[in-house]
């Protein structure tokens, strides 16, 4: 089975109005990602909008990325749902469109006992041929994976890793320990990438790294090589993108960054616009956390973050932080 290791960015589901994919968008976006260095791509995570999306729109979704990425980098996609029929029937469809992963993600309406919580990823598991990624965000889900039930799951042969959206980075160090190495831990944007590498971490999936795909994977190789003060320089530095992330709408903070950078992605998908008050970056003005204007199709500049860090210069100063992907076509 593959090995999965680095920079996997969330990527977003561009749908125009009519509700269709906008492949070619998805397509380019997900090629200018691996230009950039990423090491692979996961569409259907939280920044995909995976709860608003029809099974027509998902499956377009990893079809098209798993032809956009043509084999160069490994497709996690992510499979999401209330039924474990419907889960199992997700994940055999992505292998079958071949998808190299799968991103596990447990819904639910009512509160679950660990037995089916762990039910439910191991018929995932059992389904598949592939290695699989369980992901656990406590903030969007109402039935968590405890410690006990991603120890045992990590038995299977099959479950091979963990992104964990907590918030807690100790529990992150709690679960390598109690795993043994069995499962490996994948940061999410709630963490700071360079602390889970620190600690043992083996990358990060989230949805920044679709706007800064060459500063996360140059952060990532500096923590490879424990260059760690260099490594937290760079950390201190982007952190500002991830508190952005976190202040607005998820999908929506990085379409807005997209769309600045000359993807024309479109709005969020109907269902998750505005569940943040108003907040809601809007295209072509403010966008996310403070960054200022953009020069279409090039980069986001001449604008400071007003993350509230003395440490977070103006973007062109930092060695244009916050720029777009090179753009291949």
């Amino acid at each position: 089975m593959p090995s999965f290791h680095g920079v996997f960015p969330y990527l977003i589901s561009p749908i125009d109005r009519d509700g269709r994919v906008k492949t070619d968008v998805l397509a380019r976006l997900a090629d200018d990602l691996i230009a950039a260095g990423v090491h692979g791509l996961t569409p259907l995570g939280s920044t995909g909008e995976f709860a608003y999306l029809d099974r027509e729109q998902r499956a377009a979704v990893v079809k098209t990325t798993i032809a956009a990425a043509a084999g160069r980098v490994p497709v996690v996609a992510g499979v999401a749902s209330t039924s474990t029929a419907d889960a199992v029937a997700q994940a055999q469809n992505y292998q079958r469109l071949g998808a190299d992963g799968i991103l596990a993600i447990l819904e639910a309406y009512f509160p679950l006992k660990d037995a089916q919580v762990e039910s439910y990823f191991r018929a995932i598991a059992d389904a598949v041929d592939i290695p699989v990624v369980l992901y656990t965000n406590p903030q969007f889900q109402r039935s968590d994976l405890s410690l006990d039930v991603i120890a045992r799951l990590a038995e299977h042969a099959r479950i091979r890793y963990i992104k964990d959206a907590s918030n807690n980075t100790g529990r992150l160090l709690s679960i390598m320990n109690r795993s043994g190495g069995d499962i490996a831990v994948f940061s999410a944007s709630a963490h700071i990438p360079a602390a889970v590498m620190l600690i043992g971490g083996v990358g990060w999936m989230a949805g920044p790294a679709c706007i800064i795909p060459r500063q996360s994977v140059a952060l990532y190789d500096l923590c490879r090589a424990g260059k760690w003060p260099q490594a937290m320089e760079l950390q201190r530095r982007l952190w500002c993108i991830n508190e952005a992330f976190a202040r607005f709408n998820l999908a929506a903070c990085i379409k807005a960054g997209l769309e600045l950078q000359g993807y024309e992605v479109g709005d969020p998908v109907p269902a998750a616009t505005g569940p943040d008050g108003g907040r809601t970056p809007r295209r072509g003005g403010g966008a996310c956390g403070g960054w200022g204007g953009a020069a279409r199709g090039s980069a986001i500049v001449n604008q400071p973050c007003h993350c509230g860090s003395s440490t977070c210069p103006p973007a062109v100063g930092l060695g244009s932080v916050v720029v777009a992907p090179e753009r291949t076509r």
